[in-house]
């Protein structure tokens, strides 16, 4: 089609559009409205259930204002404002126990963040088997540790790493130590053992979404590479890694915004008398403030803080991934 043809064509596409009459635009518009309208009642109900788990708990900060007592219930507690945060600036002790509880918070992420690639990895290994029913059964293996709760996952690590456990009867019976080695119950190698219980339970399932990425990538790509001679690894290396990079990046920029965001089942299942210094991570320490320490105003100022910063590091990093990649996260 040549260039006269083309534009006689959007001229008569246009002058059509203006003989058109303005009661059928008008209706194409009530339909595209009443469309729309369809598909906004469609997620009406997740915007409600993020309301009511998200936002409605918000409600709960007022407790950090008052000296609450459950017996008494927040009208019959005493009005205390700002107290309980001047209290954790001014008090040197408590100072200093929210210092380690956020050495261990920050350890614990970065830790997680120097082994964010290795699903990656795995997924783009695994994808290389060329064995369907062998792939398969990896992948199976390796994704359900994820579904297990971590109180199951601690009876694993009880009955195997107890001082009474398979593995210290197996060493002593073979005579390799006379006393059990302390796993569990010691407050060395705190960090490492839960990035290692970390990485066995959330690798197949970390890899799941670069799998998914993977089959997105364009077959045209590794078929002229094979043209040009790669082999499997310079494909990896040249093709599926750098196609890759984009989700792997987005997921790191998550992974920065929610570094106090460690959770508490894993540590609150594991801790002890002897590791509590090490092993109490800011979620866990909110926990036990409000609930063992039966302070709830304290825990819910400490909460509060948490949730800001959160926040504050999520915009930074939104703002860093739009001047880098040109596109925000958020």
């Amino acid at each position: 089609m040549t260039t006269q043809a083309v534009l006689q064509e959007a001229a008569s596409s246009e002058l059509a559009h203006r003989k058109e009459p303005k009661s059928s635009r008008a209706d194409r518009r009530r339909r595209g409205g009443k469309k729309s309208f369809t598909m906004f009642l469609c997620i009406a109900p997740l915007l409600v259930l993020v309301f009511v788990f998200s936002y409605l708990p918000l409600y709960g900060w007022i407790f950090s204002l008052y000296d609450y007592q459950p017996a008494l219930g927040l009208k019959g507690s005493a009005f205390v404002g700002l107290q309980w945060f001047q209290m954790l600036v001014s008090s040197p002790t408590q100072m200093a126990q929210i210092v380690q509880v956020l050495a261990n918070t920050l350890a614990m992420s970065f830790l997680g963040i120097l082994t964010s690639f290795l699903p990656i990895l795995f997924a783009v290994f695994l994808n290389e088997v060329k064995a369907p029913w062998f792939r398969n059964v990896v992948q199976t293996l390796t994704t359900l540790p994820n579904f297990i709760s971590w109180v199951l996952v601690y009876m694993i690590a009880f009955s195997l790493f107890s001082s009474s456990g398979l593995v210290n009867s197996v060493l002593t019976d073979s005579g390799i130590i006379t006393t059990p080695i302390k796993f569990l119950d010691s407050g060395q190698h705190v960090w490492l053992t839960m990035l290692l219980w970390s990485l066995w339970k959330g690798l197949g399932w970390g890899a799941i979404i670069y799998l998914a990425a993977i089959t997105g990538i364009d077959p045209a790509l590794y078929e002229s590479a094979k043209i040009d001679g790669a082999g499997r690894f310079q494909l990896m290396r040249h093709i599926t890694i750098p196609q890759l990079m984009p989700t792997y990046v987005v997921l790191l920029m998550l992974s920065v915004a929610n570094l106090l965001n460690n959770g508490m089942d894993q540590y609150y299942v594991f801790q002890n008398a002897f590791n509590m210094q090490h092993i109490q991570v800011l979620d866990l320490y909110v926990y036990n403030v409000g609930m063992t320490g039966n302070n709830l105003s304290l825990a819910t100022a400490i909460g509060m803080l948490k949730s800001l910063i959160s926040v504050i590091l999520l915009i930074s990093v939104n703002l860093i991934a739009k001047r880098a990649r040109g596109t925000s996260i958020i």
